[in-house]
């Protein structure tokens, strides 16, 4: 599987975007996290700086649509393949951005996803 990066790592336990880095690390998903603490879930570092990401294919998004902003050209340089859109995250103003830059944009749970065999 390709790499993927968990955008808006929490290290508390009870947040999906925690839950997320553990499932995909889980399904043997080659995981990276951005956060705004540094530290560690299960052996994922949780990075606050985003230059240090590179080759992702997948971001999995965990920012409302109001934080999300300060990121948008963060997330597009970044150049993944494609950005998926966890509840609570859409933000239809900046699907468009994406698709005018040829990513993907999908509205989903990452958590069902991998549940289900779709991610």
């Amino acid at each position: 599987m390709k790499k993927t990066l968990v955008f808006g790592a929490s290290l508390k336990p009870n947040r999906y975007s925690n839950l997320a880095v553990k499932r995909l690390r889980d399904n043997g998903i080659t995981t990276e996290a951005f956060g705004l603490k540094h530290g560690e879930i299960l052996d994922v570092q949780v990075r606050t700086n985003l230059d240090q990401f590179q080759d992702i294919h997948t971001i999995t998004l965990y920012l409302n649509p109001k934080r999300q902003e300060q990121y948008h050209a963060a997330i597009i340089k970044l150049k993944p393949q494609r950005v998926i859109f966890n509840p609570g995250t859409e933000n239809p103003e900046f699907y468009n951005r994406l698709k005018d830059n040829r990513i993907e944009v999908e509205v989903a749970c990452t958590l069902v996803l991998l549940s289900m065999g779709q991610y």
